[in-house]
């Protein structure tokens, strides 16, 4: 008999593992049936086994988004999780629990589409939004204001509001958007999104600003938390028209029953028009429409008692697995695919299945000619759930990663410690494009005219095989490319003599350093005069630094101490690129050596704007407050590096001491 102990403790650790893929990662490993199937046998076990109860459990929380690298906000009125149901069954009594809570009453409820979205909670301050906020664990979420303002439709002010208004809803992103960005990477040999969702809840964790609102992402709002004067609102079909009126994106259809049994009703209508809803919904919510039944009805732990979550049945559908296809990365690491037969699926045509990595092909035991069960619940890239073992043809292999790349003549190793494989040689020519394309990118060394076409060429003809050789291109070479005129020939010739004068951190981003970002890269030339002195540094002087530990440090290091990245490096420096740091003509700058960390939200400048004012000015920005931080600029909002500057005597300036300082 299974020992119930160790069957909860299991559980818990399975449970909190998904949850930090899902909060924190945007990359869940199973469905959302999969886990509602693993919180409800955790709770069982836990009601009926209570002398097991440890300490808390995932079955009493909400879930966790925050990540160290934004601020936490509190809410004023928690945004808890709701209980969720897959039959009609559990949604009936979930009515009869409330009849009896009200008897004699009849109950009206607000059914409205479940978006499969990441939750936002924007504050209204006399009409103006001063801040976008994340569930995060329900109490606090993460202050992501730079990432959602910028979002098409969302109101940055609103007339005769109250005076504190918390809006609830969604923050998504639309089928096209998401196509049109797994396009691009599929182009570049990257690996692509699963689904909408967790690209939505990836881009508004975004540290650049820019590159968020580089990918489109929509909101729709429905609800409300805190709100001043309290008395604002009596019902929930209220908050929809009042959002429509305030010119919020609101739900596009909800419906008004009486009753539970008429509720299901309007669920069954919502499964008919769904797909032609602009955002992606996995189910119904279902709340009384009185306020004052709902604060009489309460709320557990974790979810309130007159609300509940219909969720769909995720679309399946099988068909024949006919290979496993391996994409290749910038970073040399490869992607397994399904290549399937063509089947209909949530009103499309699917043919490509997501497998993610190794273990999960090992753990689903997925082999070529297979018969697959394939689920697209708002995915676009869908996924291989399992493999129909019936169906499995008598001379079936299993597929051996490892193998089926020496068979392919892919010379690749796996990383000890993720489930991913890494082509090992910088001399493959797939790696070798991808990292050209990551060279000559607008982030990095920005080269006009080098698309993926073009080094796909240069690369297989032998012309090019590192950044270096780039710089050794003549217009007489670039001709005899496929679709290169004499004009197009001069002006990537150009184009890469102008990348010469690029800043320093864009080359040493452009690099490709692991783990080296563009906000590492704008450290280290903070700290640094020239790539040179980047290369002699120690360890401990590059752990040193705001910004890098010791997991960067080690693999800056390991990088110029590697004899061909010396070669490289030498190289470009015949070539005249830029090695010194930007700081050196800017010494006599008003900001000359002083370091600032930015926090909250400023009244007419973004983040990145001032950033560029403190670079202009010769000084550098860092993500954390420390000793070594000289002031600390802050706008509405501010949260805990505003706490700990006041701790460390550290000045804070507003928008216009920050101005005055720089003379403006």
């Amino acid at each position: 008999m299974p020992d119930p102990q160790k069957e909860i403790a299991k559980l818990r650790a399975q449970i909190t593992e998904h949850d930090r893929l899902y909060y924190k990662d945007a990359q869940p490993a199973i469905d959302d049936q999969a886990y509602d199937r693993l919180k409800a046998r955790l709770a069982e076990l836990e009601s009926t086994h209570p002398e097991f109860d440890f300490g808390e459990s995932p079955t009493q929380s909400v879930g966790d988004d925050r990540i160290e690298a934004f601020e936490s906000y509190r809410h004023r009125k928690p945004m808890l999780s709701l209980d969720n149901t897959y039959s009609s069954e559990e949604l009936i009594e979930f009515g009869q629990r409330l009849n009896k809570r009200f008897p004699d009453q009849s109950l009206t409820y607000l059914v409205e589409p479940k978006i499969d979205g990441v939750a936002v909670s924007l504050t209204y301050e006399n009409g103006a939004l001063v801040r976008a906020v994340s569930r995060g664990n329900g109490v606090e979420g993460d202050d992501i204001t730079q990432n959602v303002r910028p979002i098409k439709g969302l109101p940055v002010s609103i007339a005769d509001a109250p005076a504190v208004l918390e809006v609830r809803g969604e923050i998504y992103m639309r089928h096209e958007e998401f196509e049109r960005i797994n396009l691009a990477r599929e182009a570049e040999g990257q690996p692509l999104y699963a689904n909408p969702r967790n690209l939505a809840a990836g881009t508004i964790k975004l540290l650049d600003p820019a590159e968020a609102r580089s990918r489109k992402l929509d909101i729709v709002l429905y609800g409300v938390g805190a709100c001043e004067p309290g008395n604002y609102f009596s019902a929930q079909s209220e908050i929809q028209q009042t959002l429509k009126d305030w010119h919020f994106p609101v739900l596009e259809k909800y419906w008004l029953a009486e009753g539970i049994k008429d509720a299901w009703k309007c669920i069954e209508e919502l499964d008919t028009i769904r797909q032609g809803f602009a955002y992606p919904t996995d189910g119904a919510v279902v709340k009384l429409n009185d306020f004052s039944k709902q604060e009489e009805a309460g709320f557990t732990s974790k979810a309130p008692r007159w609300a509940i979550a219909y969720k769909f049945e995720a679309e399946r559908a099988e068909t024949l697995l006919k290979e496993i296809s391996l994409q290749i990365g910038r970073t040399g690491a490869v992607t397994p695919v399904a290549i399937l037969e063509p089947v209909q699926l949530a009103g499309t045509t699917v043919s490509r299945a997501t497998l993610h990595n190794e273990d999960e092909i090992m753990r689903k035991d997925i082999r070529p000619g297979d018969t697959v069960l394939v689920q697209k619940a708002g995915e676009i890239i869908p996924q291989v759930l399992s493999v129909n073992l019936d169906k499995r043809p008598d001379d079936s292999q299993p597929f051996i990663f490892g193998e089926h790349l020496k068979t392919l003549g892919i010379e690749a190793e796996r990383d000890p410690s993720q489930a991913v494989w890494r082509i090992v040689s910088k001399d493959d020519p797939i790696r070798q494009q991808r990292a050209l394309q990551h060279f000559a990118g607008r982030p990095c060394m920005d080269i006009e005219n080098l698309g993926t076409a073009v080094v796909e060429q240069l690369v297989t003809r032998g012309l090019v095989k590192t950044p270096a050789d780039l710089y050794t291109l003549s217009e007489a070479q670039l001709l005899e490319l496929d679709k290169f005129a004499e004009k197009s020939a001069q002006n990537l010739v150009a184009a890469l003599e102008a990348s010469k004068q690029r800043e320093l951190w864009q080359l040493i981003h452009g690099l490709g350093i692991p783990h080296v970002g563009k906000q590492s890269a704008k450290d280290l030339e903070a700290n640094f005069d020239s790539l040179d002195a980047i290369a002699a540094a120690t360890e401990e002087q590059l752990e040193a630094l705001d910004g890098i530990g010791s997991i960067i440090a080690q693999s800056i290091h390991a990088w110029f101490d590697d004899t061909k990245n010396q070669q490289l490096i030498e190289q470009l420096k015949a070539h005249g690129l830029n090695f010194e740091s930007s700081r050196q003509t800017q010494a006599d700058g008003a900001l000359s050596g002083k370091t600032f960390v930015l926090t909250g939200t400023l009244p007419s400048m973004t983040r990145d704007e001032a950033t560029q004012l403190i670079e202009a000015a010769g000084g550098r920005t860092s993500s954390s407050v420390s000793k070594k931080t000289d002031y600390l600029l802050s706008g509405e909002a501010s949260g805990s590096k505003y706490v700990k500057a006041e701790k460390l005597g550290i000045p804070i300036l507003d928008e216009a001491a920050f101005r005055d300082l720089l003379g403006a």
